[in-house]
């Protein structure tokens, strides 16, 4: 039988091993190495919860850890816009630090030109601003899957969960090719290294939105995921574009 005591982080009486209150384990101890290293292993190196759990779990049963995560099984998942502000700060480092990122491939070369001035200004910015820039996208995303896959009766938090997930597959995809893009950075060869990561993103993509929609066919998962990610990516271009222009309407007298 389980003694009663009094939790340390709500005050209020408790039995057994987690307070009912809050959740807090009513087994406390002083803080030193041991406790650190514990921390350091629950929360970051194992492969049955955390974060390597909830990645594994996204490039073995992608659709399928979404929808459950949705559904309610959430305790062993690291939460989706935390690892997204997680991945895309080391992502945002290792591109500033290395001076090397995948988005350098697209910048445009024609200096004399308002417009790709512009253009090139929202490169850098989303360059130096990597996680903020990643968690913009997020909203384009989600309308898109929202607009398109409306009659699978999820809301838009759900499916802003969903590309929440999806969004940190990209970024440990985009981890694993950043060897690639530093060493051909600046040649001929980056360009095809960025289509390359764009293409393997599209599958990641097309595999999650197929699996996680698995109330209708494949064949139409697949063609409404292509519409999805079309849809998304005009709704973000006219959004730029309707930037680029304030830009210039601001700025396009300057030199």
């Amino acid at each position: 039988m389980h003694k009663t005591i009094v939790c340390k982080n709500c005050e209020q009486e408790a039995s057994g091993n987690f307070c009912n209150n809050c959740g807090q384990a009513t087994d406390t101890h002083r803080m030193n190495f041991h406790f650190l290293w514990h921390d350091i292993q629950h929360g970051l190196l194992h492969f049955d919860n955390g974060i390597f759990y909830t990645i594994k779990e996204l490039y073995t049963r992608p659709g399928n850890t979404i929808r459950a995560y949705i559904n309610g099984k959430r305790v062993k998942h690291y939460k989706p816009v935390s690892m997204i502000i997680l991945l895309a700060t080391i992502y945002g480092f290792l591109a500033l630090y290395f001076n090397a990122s995948a988005n350098d491939a697209m910048v445009l070369t024609a200096q004399d030109d308002h417009s790709l001035m512009a253009l090139n200004k929202v490169n850098d910015w989303a360059n130096a601003h990597y996680t903020a820039y990643t968690l913009m996208i997020l909203p384009f995303l989600s309308i898109g899957s929202f607009l398109v896959f409306k009659k699978q009766q999820y809301n838009f938090v759900e499916h802003f969960v969903l590309n929440s997930f999806m969004t940190g597959q990209l970024l440990v995809l985009q981890l694993l090719c950043f060897p690639l893009t530093y060493y051909y950075q600046g040649t001929a060869i980056a360009i095809m290294v960025t289509g390359l990561i764009s293409a393997l993103g599209l599958l990641v993509m097309v595999w999650t939105y197929v699996q996680f929609f698995n109330k209708i066919s494949i064949v139409k998962a697949f063609l409404l995921t292509i519409l999805s990610y079309i849809l998304s990516m005009i709704i973000a271009s006219l959004v730029i574009f309707a930037l680029v222009i304030l830009y210039q309407l601001i700025f396009g007298g300057l030199k």
